[in-house]
């Protein structure tokens, strides 16, 4: 028998928020772009008015599933990594982060981590580790990264190398401070060695089309969204504080670069840069 188990119990399914069916909703538009059949009407009348405003998006959510097969793919392979934190999971669909992860290493532990209801009723379809594995699914919102943590290492040990999956998630935090302390905080609580993998629209490559797509998304469903720039995602999302630090560390250590200035500086020793 497998070792899955699931976080929550009839109460916590009782003090689950209701399914509203009369607003579309991400996890189940986002389903029935994927071609999945758990939707609604509200979600599908959506899914095909955001489609006719930014038409790639369907290709946009296939993509997004399939960067999840090659992330899991190298974490679970070339990184050895055996513990993945999926915040997010969203509806089940074909090639879950278990099911990619268990192909390379049987006993790797996953935890999905999501609140939205359709997504909690379906979540032991998720919960069918391989034997020699775990799987396990939290009943919690992105915005309290202190509960996903708790809950989570019930089943991942995080004194070892972890994967932190949050594909199309921050987007979905519309601060970005915010957004940028969840990220920071998940880490943080994470050894070195571990990884942080993430999706997240740019509105460099999403252009004004996506940018009027999410504005009609924000009128009409739920939750709101927002695309951030290239340059935030990488700068404020995908370092954490600790990260930053023990770089900053290193440069001072084995460069002597306390500051921009002394970055400046051995920049142009090196010929890195020219003042010219």
């Amino acid at each position: 028998m497998s070792q899955s188990r699931g976080a929550g119990d009839l109460d916590r399914e009782r003090q689950a928020p209701r399914l509203n069916t009369a607003v579309a909703h991400n996890a189940r538009v986002w389903n029935y772009w994927l071609g999945g059949k758990d939707n609604f009407g509200v979600d599908r009348e959506m899914g095909d008015q955001v489609a006719q405003m930014f038409p790639v998006i369907r290709d946009v959510a296939r993509a997004d599933r399939q960067f999840l097969s090659r992330a899991v793919g190298f974490l679970a392979g070339e990184a050895g990594i055996r513990r993945f934190l999926d915040i997010g999971t969203g509806l089940p669909t074909a090639e879950n982060t278990h099911e990619l992860a268990q192909v390379f290493a049987p006993e790797s532990r996953i935890v999905y981590v999501d609140n939205d209801p359709l997504v909690l009723v379906h979540a032991r379809a998720l919960l069918t580790s391989h034997p020699e594995g775990v799987t396990d699914y939290s009943d919690a919102d992105v915005h309290d990264p202190g509960k996903i943590l708790r809950e989570a290492a019930r089943t991942l040990d995080f004194t070892r190398p972890a994967a932190v999956m949050m594909l199309g998630i921050l987007n979905f935090v519309m601060d970005t401070d915010e957004a940028q302390a969840i990220v920071h905080r998940l880490m943080d609580a994470l050894p070195a060695g571990s990884y942080l993998a993430l999706t997240h629209p740019t509105t460099e490559l999403g252009g004004e089309a996506n940018v009027e797509a999410m504005a009609f998304w924000n009128e009409h469903a739920a939750p709101p969204i927002r695309a951030r720039t290239g340059a935030e995602i990488a700068t404020r999302l995908a370092l954490s504080q600790k990260t930053v630090e023990t770089y900053r560390a290193r440069l001072v250590e084995k460069l002597g670069i306390r500051d921009v200035a002394g970055l400046v500086k051995f920049a142009i020793q090196r010929g890195l840069v020219s003042l010219d």
